[in-house]
């Protein structure tokens, strides 16, 4: 993912066409280690696709992929003396609302004039 953060880094900054050493110095600029293996291999998969065609193909792949939900009550469900907790856990709070009463300028306890 650094990589892939250094890549984007560049390209925001400007740079189009980043090379292994831009993405090497903005990496060492942090103090992340650079993987040779890595970088090349990113440029090699990017090397001629706009960014922004890139990152649209990609939200598009993780829509499709589920996430998070119901695994909390699955595993206190699966706990045994656990699963009545599990119920009242996914039932909303309930906020208080707190009056807050509105202080005016008149009444302060004191005056400009006394």
């Amino acid at each position: 993912m650094k990589v892939i953060a250094a890549y984007l880094l560049a390209v925001l900054g400007g740079n189009a066409s980043p090379s292994a050493d831009d993405l090497k110095d903005i990496l060492g600029s942090v103090g992340a280690e650079a993987d040779d293996d890595r970088i090349e291999l990113l440029l090699s998969e990017v090397k001629g696709k706009d960014i922004t065609e890139l990152i649209a193909s990609g939200r598009e792949k993780l829509a499709s992929v589920p996430s998070g939900g119901g695994a909390a009550i699955a595993v206190a469900a699966g706990g045994g003396g656990a699963a009545a907790a599990a119920p009242a856990a996914a039932e909303p709070k309930k906020e208080e609302k707190v009056e807050e009463k509105e202080e005016s300028d008149e009444d302060m306890g004191f005056s400009l004039f006394d």
